[in-house]
């Protein structure tokens, strides 16, 4: 977690402000080497800290239009994906890798459009 910069974030989740820079990442692949590079304290830390506002969050974000979300909205709506990333490796897999599958990797050849 890095220091906040105010403004990041729509008001309702200023207090996620803390994620963004480490967190509010634009790929999938950003987002999965993020959560590898981190210790599950770490991911459970950044779960427990967004958790609890995802559903306001989701909320807010249906009242926006996809195709034209702020910076704003658009750095909240990757903390959400960054969420997802790290909801696995917190609630199932109690690490930040998928157990017992060695040198596997996923990777994917095109990012989901909006």
């Amino acid at each position: 977690m890095t220091t906040t910069a105010t403004g990041l974030l729509p008001e309702p989740f200023r207090a996620l402000e803390p994620w963004v820079t480490d967190w509010a990442l634009a790929t999938r692949e950003e987002r999965y080497q993020k959560r590898l590079s981190k210790t599950i304290d770490e991911l459970q830390a950044f779960y427990d800290a967004i958790a609890p506002l995802a559903e306001d969050a989701i909320a807010y974000l249906d009242t926006r239009d996809v195709h034209a979300l702020s910076d704003q909205d658009t750095r909240l709506l990757h903390l959400l994906y960054s969420m997802i990333m790290t909801s696995y490796p917190v609630n199932i897999f109690k690490q930040p890798r998928i157990p017992d599958s060695g040198a596997a990797y996923f990777d994917t050849a095109v990012e989901p459009a909006l």
